[in-house]
């Protein structure tokens, strides 16, 4: 497995990579690897010749309030993990790189990003979608891969490949979780011991609410009552949102009677947490 940061150098190994038609899967991440990053590698060796990881804490995507000082670093146990998987090339770029002072485009993608995320943290997706947008033209997978966690950022990704005619193979994969049901999240590495169990109220809410649309309930403002009355018992959660939206177009729903998913973001002291169930 090789490391490396300069463009020049990644165009080189991934030529040597594709040489007689071989395929390249690609795993975009921003460190502080865990199970949920690993299952996407596992699948994008499963599907592919070669895999490439890329790990970039993306300054663009956090917000002047954000933690993108305390985001959790560790670039030598990351590679170990991965070296450990067989991965073939890790990209592990800097800021004057990715964004030199010479910087000057966006990418943003409309419609999809007005709710969840997109409403509560402004100027989100346009980092996500630009820094998603280079890696892509870098690498120039034949697939990439996404946990369904971040089912908007998929989803956004999505139509951004689909709107710049983009050949490449986007892959929703599902969640991982912790054996107590906390979606796995670098995040979690900063939660304070008393914090813990109060998240566990995401994956609780979520689940009281997708027991009661399996045994019918299609009421969108009931489902997310149900949700948000656990979350908000919990010590120390502030809700920042409990939306039930359509799976393809982001807009909230008053009934359930198509593909939807019911996500919650909440900030437990400075760590902010993100959890959805789908109702497919």
């Amino acid at each position: 497995m090789k490391t490396v940061a300069d463009f020049v150098e990644l165009r080189d190994e991934l030529r040597a990579l594709r040489a007689g038609g071989r395929s390249v899967g690609f795993v975009p991440t921003m460190g502080a690897l865990h199970e949920g990053h690993l299952s996407l590698v596992r699948r994008a060796k499963e599907e592919n010749d070669h895999v490439v990881v890329s790990i970039y804490v993306n300054p663009a995507q956090f917000g002047p309030e954000m933690d993108l000082d305390t985001y959790p670093r560790d670039p030598e146990g990351d590679a170990a993990l991965l070296d450990e998987l067989g991965v073939d090339l890790i990209f592990h770029p800097d800021d004057a790189s990715m964004y030199p002072d010479t910087h000057r485009t966006w990418v943003e993608v409309e419609g999809l990003t007005e709710h969840l995320d997109g409403a509560s943290r402004p100027g989100y997706f346009r980092g996500i979608c630009t820094v998603v947008l280079k890696l892509l033209n870098l690498v120039a997978p034949d697939r990439a891969y996404f946990g369904e966690k971040d089912i908007q950022q998929a989803l956004v990704l999505r139509r951004l490949c689909a709107d710049l005619f983009l050949e490449v193979q986007l892959t929703r994969c599902p969640t991982v979780r912790e054996p107590d049901g906390l979606a796995m999240s670098s995040r979690n590495l900063r939660l304070a011991p008393e914090d813990r169990e109060s998240a566990l109220s995401l994956h609780r809410g979520l689940s009281a609410a997708s027991e009661r649309w399996s045994a019918g309930e299609r009421d969108a403002a009931v489902l997310m009552q149900a949700c948000r009355e656990i979350m908000e018992a919990a010590p120390g959660v502030e809700v920042d949102y409990v939306q039930l939206v359509d799976l393809e177009t982001m807009q909230p729903l008053e009934t359930v009677d198509q593909p939807a998913c019911l996500a919650v973001a909440v900030d437990l002291g400075a760590v902010r947490l993100i959890d959805n169930v789908l109702f497919e």
